[in-house]
């Protein structure tokens, strides 16, 4: 008899399955490292829909235990705690050593789907990696993280998630002095393109082998052992990272540090800080105040992404083969894969958002006239896309909505005379097609002004706002006539909410 309908095992505390296998590597890796006690630890959040992934029993999520694991101040049985050492490109600049200067991860745990997830906590403390820095994060930061984790996760896009946020009383020195938190956080890795740099630019092959296995037999079980798998491997990250990019243009999704040293060898969303969704549109938009030169710009995500795939490629050369040209020319039709895939998945993506079934030769033109409208007159880009849904193929007042947020009337109504003709001569199904783009086209996002509005909350004690928002967010393609605020443009007065570094 099956037993499909048996409930799954509940996983407690003191018999978590720790295993970090990344540390079977060796210490050429890593530093083991203990986390740094918190003082007064307290649980802010927990989510359950990360405790569900890890097996967790629910009840166990607000015990003093937990606190205290998840806080950093008691290593549970198994764990085996390490910082990872790597190098990386920053803001374009190569710097030899960088390394898990605040996150400790405990180990990996596989759960009764046979799924293994890394437990990583961040703002744990010093580690070797730290440089000058304390390696704490503050309440700010951390609730950024937590939230948009589930926040893109829900709009189906790849990225690491967080279990818990516990607060402390312990000072932390930023622009101001801030309280410490520590999140801990869940992906299948939290390997970087720049652990591979490392080891390149230090002249270690073996090392470098040795990490693309552990890679592979982890996560590309199916390449383990082939005497191609460097190359397929690599092929599979590079499209991942492409198509990963390619979903955050769709919804707006400036990551904002997209440094080499926070780019997933799993094409997952790493390293929540400076981020935010577009409001008014911008193809230019820089979402980080520290991106003075604007490298991270919205619309030079997808070249970054690109840029980046050739570094990572670049340092895995010596694993392609043995003779220098031929690995340099397999490398180069590895990271030529990236302009096509990212094409590809862009152009698919927007068909959908604007409602297009069929593919026509003049439609990259048509969607972009429509971004100059939102461009040019600063429009929102979320709740635009959202009124277009909404325009019938018939010429009547369908599209009102759309027309009070784009103020060149004129050039609108010329762009929506051939966009209804263009659906017109698909036959275009009105309500299915306007269920089709709501189902893509999210009306609620993470935006500025309401991350705020939970930090705010939060530094007073409170995690009301970030369970509203975790909830609301859990479904951002729903109409939720009861939360229509958190789908508003930001008000005047929060309009120019400004993230950097530090966030």
């Amino acid at each position: 008899m099956a037993n499909a309908s048996l409930p799954t095992p509940r996983q407690r505390l003191d018999t978590l399955p720790f295993d970090n296998r990344f540390a079977r590597l060796g210490e050429d890796y890593f530093t083991r490292v203990l986390p740094t006690p918190l003082t007064n630890p307290r649980l802010l959040h927990a989510n359950t829909r990360v405790a569900d992934l890890l097996d967790l029993d629910h009840e166990v999520l607000h015990t003093p235990e937990f606190v205290q694991i998840f806080s950093g101040n008691r290593v549970p049985p198994g764990a085996d705690p390490i910082a990872t050492v790597y190098a990386g490109h920053q803001f374009g600049v190569w710097v030899p050593q960088l390394g898990d200067g605040r996150a400790i991860l405990l180990g990996q745990l596989r759960n009764a789907r046979g799924e293994s997830w890394d437990l990583q906590l961040k703002g744990a403390g010093r580690t070797p990696y730290s440089r000058f820095g304390d390696g704490r994060a503050v309440v700010r930061s951390s609730v950024r993280e937590y939230l948009c984790g589930e926040a893109l996760h829900h709009l189906g896009i790849p990225t690491t998630r967080a279990l818990s946020l516990v607060v402390a009383d312990d000072p932390v020195q930023r622009e101001t002095v801030e309280r410490a938190a520590v999140i801990c956080r869940v992906a299948p890795s939290h390997v970087r393109f720049g652990h591979f740099e490392l080891f390149y630019a230090r002249g270690q092959c073996a090392r470098l082998a040795a990490l693309a296995d552990h890679v592979i037999d982890e996560h590309f079980p199916e390449l383990s052992g082939q005497p191609d798998r460097y190359i397929r491997w690599l092929e599979c990250v590079v499209e991942r990272t492409a198509r990963l990019i390619a979903q955050w243009q769709s919804v707006g999704f400036c990551h904002g540090v997209m440094n080499t040293d926070n780019m997933s060898v799993l094409g997952l969303t790493l390293d929540y800080g400076p981020y935010g969704f577009l409001d008014g549109f911008d193809a230019h938009h820089v979402c980080n105040h520290s991106d003075e030169g604007g490298r991270y710009a919205y619309d030079r995500q997808p070249a970054i992404g690109h840029w980046n795939c050739v570094r990572l490629v670049q340092a895995c050369l010596p694993l392609l083969a043995a003779d220098v040209q031929q690995a340099a020319e397999i490398g180069q039709a590895i990271v030529d894969r990236y302009p096509a895939v990212y094409a590809k998945a862009m152009t698919d993506l927007w068909r959908a958002k604007f409602g297009l079934r069929e593919a026509r030769a003049g439609d990259p033109e048509l969607m972009n006239r429509f971004l100059t409208l939102l461009h040019r007159g600063h429009a929102d880009f979320t709740l635009s896309f959202r009124a277009l849904a909404s325009v019938r193929s018939a010429d009547d007042d369908t599209a009102e909505a759309l027309r009070a947020r784009i103020p060149d009337a004129a050039a609108l109504d010329a762009w929506l005379s051939d966009y209804r003709a263009r659906l017109r001569s698909e036959q275009s199904d009105d309500a299915a097609r306007r269920a089709a783009m709501n189902a893509v086209n999210p009306k609620y996002v993470l935006r500025n002004h309401l991350a705020q509005r939970a930090i705010a909350a939060a530094e007073a004690g409170s995690a009301a706002e970030i369970e509203r928002l975790l909830e609301i967010l859990a479904h951002p393609y729903d109409e939720q006539p009861e939360h229509a605020a958190y789908a508003e443009e930001p008000p005047a007065e929060a309009r120019h909410i400004v993230v950097s570094c530090s966030s």
